[in-house]
């Protein structure tokens, strides 16, 4: 009779430990922030890919888009180009060196640290970054990502 209730916990502390993959898997361990005057409050996955691959250059309000990146090592900027444009940070370093080579553009501006996002977004209205969903963010708006 033990063997069959320790069987029955068994299975069921399994079923949870399985269950908890997707909620940690929603987790994208990053959160994307704004100037405080910003007036967008979120943003799709999509449009916000369209700012950061900079097809798309101004705010709803007519602002210049200013987007900034982590460095290329940086996991939150893993997280954030799997999350957002659906690919690798090499897959989006080859989309940049192509844009530069063929004279179409330029990547976003790469600041070394989640201070200088926080510091440069919180001085200048335009400006969208990306940060550690754990990071302070002075008096930057985080932007809903849906």
């Amino acid at each position: 009779m033990k063997s069959k209730t320790f069987f029955i916990v068994a299975l069921a502390l399994l079923g949870l430990l399985v269950g908890a993959g997707p909620l940690a898997a929603q987790d994208s361990g990053y959160k994307v922030i704004v100037h405080s005057t910003n007036p967008a409050s979120s943003m799709s996955r999509g449009d916000l890919s369209k700012i950061f691959l900079k097809r798309t250059t101004k705010w709803s309000d007519g602002r210049t888009a200013t987007p900034l990146d982590l460095p290329e090592s940086s996991g939150t900027r893993a997280s954030f180009s799997r999350d957002v444009h659906n690919k690798s940070v090499d897959a989006i370093k080859a989309y940049w060196q192509q844009m530069v080579f063929s004279g179409r553009g330029v990547p976003p501006s790469q600041r070394a640290s989640v201070r200088e996002i926080v510091d440069y977004v919180q001085s200048n209205p335009g400006a969208v970054g990306y940060v550690p969903s754990s990071a302070a963010v002075g008096n930057c708006k985080i932007l809903a990502v849906r």
